[in-house]
Order: structure tokens, then C-alpha cells, then sequence
């Protein structure tokens, strides 16, 4: 299995990145830098984390020690959603340089299909409706500028994506996407995969207890503890090393260095295409459903207009459910 995919841009995106959604400030420099020891190379971030600042301070002293060089790393990094304004986003990958102190970013992102106004907080009153063919026309520009080796969106559906390839100059590179075993996307990969878009996945374990995840676990899966028992594995690896076999890379999450180490471990094994089979017979299950972005301000009515209809339920979904986290559940 390669350690790297390549984009329709010619450059090469590691198979393997650590995602830095919810790491503490004060532990994403350890992790990233025992993520870089271990053979990491990708680095998925953004302002929505709120540690970005740290995620620059751990790439300057891992240059500065010698363990890696600036074009050693791939760096993900993505937009601000008050700074859809075409005006608007330039100035944001430049706060975004600032913060990881680097001259560029290998890929950028639009952070997902939600707006809210410019300089407000991320809450539901000040949600407003997208523009996404003027925005990625700004996107443009950086790719052209050299500022984003690579530009690309988050959590787009098939119709969204669709959208903007019938619009873009230059098509997105990326689209980075909630996906594991219980929610396998399965049409948006197909998709991808003919269009020359590369599926990225964040939460490959489902990102159990994080804020707006609701559903079946993971790594807790029946027919996922079942392979990996036969194969001597871990679940969480499985599952990992399910997506890499999709031809997707993956972006698991953690500060804790055995589990780091554990999941850069799914290279020199395989899961055989009988067990691959197995996880046809999961019962698909979208857990980052996102319901506060269903707003009158939004432009969505509804999650079906939110996901073009690529929803499915394990069960109902609760009306009362908290979202004061606004910002840390869309990721």
C-alpha cells in the first residue's frame, strides 16, 4: 500500500495525517511532534480549532531540531466561515500562515458549505446563506498565488461537489469528509474517484464523544472487532486501514502517543477481500449530521437540503439536542 495518493495537481498527499480537532492547546505540540517522529507527514489543521498558533510553534521546532524540513510536510489548513467573502479570503490564509508560521500551505479548504456574517460569532443567528462559486473563485487565486499548493472544500455532498466542478477553473483537489466503517460514502467516493478528486477522511473512528456526534460506535462495531481479531489488529487500525485500502487517506486524531504510533502501523498488512466484503453489511449511519446549520438564515430547510439528501438515521434525531458548541462540532 503506498504511504502517499496523488491529487489531480501532481503532488502527493501522505496516505496517513494527524487530525488536531479537539487536542488541547496545550498538548497538540507533543502530539504533532511525536506524530513527525513516527513517521507522520501530513498535518490537517484549522482556525476552528483554536490551536493553530500551536500547531506553528511544533512545525518551527521540528524544522529547527532537524527532524524534518518544510517540504518534507504536507500542512492542511482551512477557511475561516466568516471569511467566505471573496474580499475576505486571502487576508484569511494569511492569518493562517501567520499562525503555523509557514510561506504557504500544501492544501486549503473551504471549511464546509456554512457562512456566517464576517466578525461575528459562530452561532445560528448568524448563519447566512453561501456563495461557493464566488468563494472558490477566491480560492483560485491563492492556487495561482502559490499561497495553497493545492485548494479543495470539506464536508460537500455529491450535488455540491458536482456544482463547483461545473464552475471551477481550477477543480478542488480535495474534498475531506466525515468517513469510516459506519458511514462508508459510498456514491460521494465513486464520485471523487471519477471526477480525479481526492476523498479525504476525517474522524476514520468516528470520533466518539465529540460535540454533535451522535450514533453506533466505531471502533465498537460487531463485524470490525470481527476482522480484527482474525487479523490480530486493533479495531481502530482496521478501521484505518479499511479506508487506505478505499483509497482514501485518513485523518485520525490523538495526543496519545501509543494510539499515534498505533495508527501510523497499517502498512505492511492488508485486510483479505473476503473480510473487505464484511463491511458491505454495516448499517450506514451519518453521525456528524450538523442539524444547527438548519436555520431560516442558512439557505437550509431542512438536513436533506444541508446533505442533497445524503442522510441516514439510526434513529430519530433528538429536537433538544445541545449545539452551544457551535463551533467545535462543525470539523
Amino acid at each position: 500500500m503506498a504511504e502517499s495518493f496523488v491529487l489531480n495537481t501532481g503532488a502527493r498527499i501522505p496516505s496517513v495525517g494527524l487530525g488536531t480537532w479537539q487536542i488541547e492547546p496545550g498538548a497538540v505540540s507533543d502530539a504533532i511532534y511525536a506524530a513527525v517522529k513516527t513517521g507522520y507527514r501530513h498535518i490537517d489543521s484549522a482556525v476552528a480549532y483554536r490551536n493553530q498558533e500551536e500547531v506553528g510553534v511544533a512545525l518551527k521546532k521540528l524544522f529547527e531540531d532537524g527532524v524534518v524540513k518544510r517540504e518534507d510536510l504536507f500542512i492542511t489548513s482551512k477557511l475561516w466561515p466568516g471569511n467566505h467573502a471573496p474580499e475576505d479570503v486571502q487576508e484569511d490564509i494569511g492569518s493562517s500562515l501567520k499562525d503555523l508560521q509557514l510561506d504557504y500551505v500544501d492544501l486549503y479548504l473551504i471549511h464546509g458549505p456554512i457562512r456566517i456574517k464576517k466578525g461575528t460569532m459562530f452561532i445560528p443567528e448568524n448563519l447566512i446563506p453561501t456563495d461557493i462559486p464566488a468563494t472558490w473563485g477566491a480560492m483560485e487565486k491563492l492556487y495561482y498565488a502559490g499561497k495553497a499548493r493545492a485548494i479543495g472544500v470539506s464536508n460537500f455532498s455529491c450535488k455540491k461537489l458536482q456544482d463547483l466542478l461545473a464552475v471551477a477553473r481550477v477543480p478542488p483537489a480535495v474534498n475531506q469528509v466525515e468517513c469510516h466503517p459506519v458511514w462508508q460514502q459510498d456514491k460521494l467516493r465513486k464520485l471523487c474517484q471519477s471526477t480525479g478528486v481526492h476523498l479525504s477522511a476525517y474522524s476514520p473512528l468516528g470520533s466518539p464523544g465529540s460535540p454533535g456526534y451522535s450514533g453506533p460506535s466505531v471502533v465498537s462495531n460487531p463485524i470490525v472487532i470481527s476482522v480484527a481479531e482474525k487479523l490480530q489488529k486493533t479495531p481502530a487500525q482496521v478501521a484505518l486501514r479499511w479506508g487506505l485500502q478505499l483509497g482514501q487517506s485518513v485523518l485520525p486524531k490523538s495526543a496519545n502517543q501509543t494510539r499515534i504510533k498505533e495508527n501510523f502501523d497499517i502498512f505492511d498488512w492488508s485486510i483479505p477481500h473476503d473480510l473487505m466484503a464484511k463491511f458491505s453489511a454495516i448499517k450506514q449511519v451519518r453521525l456528524l449530521k450538523v442539524e444547527f446549520a438548519v436555520h431560516p438564515k442558512s439557505g437550509y430547510n431542512s438536513l436533506e437540503d444541508l446533505w442533497d439528501g445524503e442522510v441516514e438515521y439510526e434513529d430519530e434525531r433528538t429536537e433538544n439536542q445541545d449545539h452551544s458548541d457551535f463551533l467545535r462540532c462543525f470539523s
